[in-house]
């Protein structure tokens, strides 16, 4: 199965050339307007949106977002605004945190 690759603008990269590299990773919680966002729509157009939650909470929609810039995250957050958002609020992630396996220590 061959992934579909989404550019920005509708413009094919150019042969040989790297995709940009996307090393400004953040989260975005967003609070509907009157209406739902389109999540399809709004990740077809902007590869930036890595993927989303839906929640229950304070927030209706968290987006993980992978963004080549703060340019670029400035340009979703407006984007999600123009889209309906009622509130976005952009935290931005320091560093990912996995587990390790556990340290064992003997007992006395």
């Amino acid at each position: 199965m061959t992934a579909l690759h989404l550019v920005p603008g509708g413009e094919e990269p150019e042969a040989g050339r790297p995709e940009p590299t996307r090393a400004l990773h953040a989260l975005a919680r967003v609070s509907f307007g009157p209406a739902p966002l389109d999540f399809d729509r709004l990740a077809a157009e902007h590869p930036a949106i890595r993927s989303g939650l839906a929640l229950a909470g304070d927030a209706d929609l968290e987006l993980r977002l992978a963004c080549t810039g703060p340019e670029e995250l400035r340009a979703i957050a407006a984007a999600l605004q123009r889209a309906g958002a009622a509130r976005v609020r952009i935290d931005l992630v320091l560093r990912a945190l996995t587990p390790g396996p556990p340290t064992l220590r003997p007992v006395p």
